[in-house]
């Protein structure tokens, strides 16, 4: 038996891998099985034009054996299997990968499909392993080789025993004295949850023994026993043709893979050829997770290779807007990096996403036009995070998520989109029409509010922070602009009304003086307005920022928050304010009290907070006895 050198400066290179590649050790049997998929991929291609193979595609499999005695964990395939040449080429060359070699042979006649490309998967195995011994036949040979290395000072080779062609990989676990933290790879649970994690979907069998109990006959207690059993499905769902998958077994599916016991309001099976080739599994749930709304949520979706997990949750193949969708991507064409663990960012990945914004965007307007009922309840949970995927990075994703938005109609008493409201606008209305604010039942009370319904006039009733920030990012929809009604000129004056007020505003200057010196610093302006219907007073901000921005900077950003102008519209027409007038000469006093009650109801109507309440309450009583 000879001692050989590992070649390309094997231990700095070996340090490397496995303290540096792989994040975590637990990828080690993910590396392990994927090798073993690997030769059994290049038999049964053999067995496909060689009669004396003697097996097909469903004898072949992977055996996983556990010796916690001896803390070995051993996984065996009867795949092509390797000669001594290719135990020293494959496996003493770091980074010297058969399966690329393969590959690259019959990609001439044949895409094959091999998942190993780098050749440093096998080198996982010493994160967790003090040895590992290979034991190996290769296919129409009749000598069996045995490989053995610690991973420090080289390897052995040596001839050896073994009844039929294949591979048996040995790992001896690493001992820790402190803290056992390698002996879980040795529990049966442990194995098994790795296995149905990163390997769920290898095309062969990987089967393991598994303890069972029963109960003795003729007896009331219990026996152990041991049996071998499955634990991978094989065949992943996407894999298969839309039409042979049932509702339930995507449903089944759900539940299991993403532990949400609420059946998903829509399943998206799709698939794409061409540039890039993919097949992808979408869910669009009917809840919201626990978390997400939190900092902990993690978006993205699961990542496979060749039906291998690569990623969790890999966060470039969806937009934030769309974060709340679940489901699966799986593709040979992606550029991995050399541990597997991540992507490599590039075209192929910016093409998949692309692809499957297009397929949530569609699926969700085709939920919206006809299952209005799930889409409302879809909106319910998800509706903010459109909003807030609309009015993100500026604007850069509203094409994506306007035509999904809903919105509060004043008019239909329900949840509208913006086309419904354009379809429906009232002949000659030339504004989309909004107010911001708590409650949807006072917006509808507000004056403006009232005057634009007298003239048939639809109102957005905005009730959520986000709210207030869309019609700036969307500026107009349907070549429509945007209008507060409650900050804004309504525009529903013509140039003789506005004349009209203009000099009515000009003979009450004394008098929209007199009302701005008794508030003083309370408002920045008092002047008339039109657009009051049948209300005495309304305060709106001076400009820009409306109310409900300026409450949502207090919360947020209070370092950065200040108080919006109040201006003191009022309504010439109404008795109330007339009362004021005359009060100014007969009782100045009075006046004073009146200007300050109409100051409050105002700012009560615009869900503003009263700085003395206290102060108000007396005033009232004042003025009513």
């Amino acid at each position: 038996m000879e001692k050989m050198q590992f070649k390309a400066e094997s231990q700095r290179l070996l340090d490397l891998m496995i303290n540096s590649i792989y994040t975590h050790r637990e990828i080690f049997l993910r590396e392990i099985i994927s090798n073993a998929s690997d030769a059994m991929d290049k038999l049964a291609y053999i067995a496909l034009t060689d009669d004396k193979v003697g097996m097909s595609r469903d004898d072949l499999a992977i055996t996983i054996t556990r010796d916690e005695k001896n803390r070995t964990i051993t996984v065996s395939d009867n795949g092509i299997g390797m000669n001594r040449a290719e135990m020293e080429e494959n496996l003493g060359t770091i980074a010297k990968s058969g399966s690329l070699g393969f590959k690259q042979a019959m990609e001439k006649t044949e895409d094959i499909d091999i998942i190993g490309q780098f050749g440093v998967g096998f080198y996982s195995a010493f994160m967790v392993a003090s040895s590992v011994t290979v034991i190996s036949k290769k296919y129409g040979e009749d000598t069996a080789w045995k490989w053995v290395s610690d991973g420090a000072d080289g390897y052995t080779i040596e001839e050896t025993t073994k009844s039929a062609p294949g591979t048996d990989i040995i790992m001896t676990l690493k001992e820790d004295t402190e803290d056992d933290k390698f002996s879980e790879f040795l529990q049966e649970y442990r194995i098994r949850e790795l296995v149905r994690k990163y390997s769920d979907y290898i095309r062969y069998p990987i089967r393991m023994e598994i303890s069972k109990s029963r109960k003795k006959e003729d007896s009331d207690d219990y026996e152990s026993y041991m049996e071998e059993d499955t634990l991978n499905s094989m065949v992943p769902l996407w894999q298969r043709a839309k039409k042979d998958v049932s509702e339930e077994e995507y449903a089944a599916f759900y539940r299991e893979k993403f532990f949400d016991f609420e059946k998903p309001l829509r399943t998206i099976h799709t698939s794409a050829e061409g540039s890039v080739t993919f097949k992808a599994l979408l869910y669009i749930p009917g809840k919201a997770p626990y978390d997400f709304w939190s900092k902990d949520f993690k978006r993205g979706l699961q990542l496979y290779s060749s039906g291998v997990m690569i990623m969790e949750s890999c966060e470039d193949l969806l937009p934030e807007h769309f974060r709340f969708v679940r489901g699966i991507v799986d593709s040979q064409d992606l550029s991995l990096n050399i541990s597997r663990e991540m992507l490599q960012h590039d075209r192929q990945l910016t093409i998949i996403a692309r692809n499957i914004e297009k397929k949530i965007k569609s699926e969700l307007t085709s939920m919206l036009e006809n299952d209005r009922e799930n889409y409302e309840k879809f909106y319910a949970a998800f509706g903010r995070q459109l909003k807030y995927g609309t009015v993100a990075d500026y604007g850069a994703h509203k094409d994506a998520t306007k035509e999904l938005l809903l919105f509060h109609s004043n008019q239909a008493g329900k949840l509208i989109s913006l086309k419904e409201y354009t379809d429906a606008m009232a002949e000659g209305q030339e504004k989309i029409y909004y107010v911001a604010g708590e409650n949807k039942d006072r917006l509808s009370k507000l004056p403006q509010v009232q005057t634009l319904k007298s003239k048939g006039y639809d109102v957005l009733l905005f009730t959520e922070d986000v709210d207030g920030f869309i019609p700036n990012t969307l500026m107009t929809y349907a070549e429509k602009q945007f209008c507060n009604a409650a900050t804004e000129d309504l525009g529903l004056q013509s140039e003789e009304e506005k004349k009209e007020l203009e000099n009515k505003a000009e003979e009450l200057k004394g008098f929209l003086t007199f009302v701005k010196e008794t508030l003083g610093e309370q408002v920045k302006e008092v002047r008339l307005s039109s657009d009051l219907g049948s209300h005495p007073a309304a305060m709106v901000p001076e400009s820009g920022m409306s109310f409900e921005m300026e409450k949502y900077m207090k919360r947020m950003e209070p370092e950065f928050a200040y108080n919006v102008g109040r201006i003191l519209e009022l309504n010439p027409e109404h008795d109330a304010v007339k009362a004021m007038q005359n009060a100014m000469t007969a009782d100045p006093v009075k006046a004073k009290d009146y200007a300050q009650l109409l100051c409050c109801q105002a700012q009560l109507m615009a869900e503003l907070p009263l700085e003395d309440p206290a102060a108000y309450t007396e005033l009232v009583c004042k003025l009513m006895v």
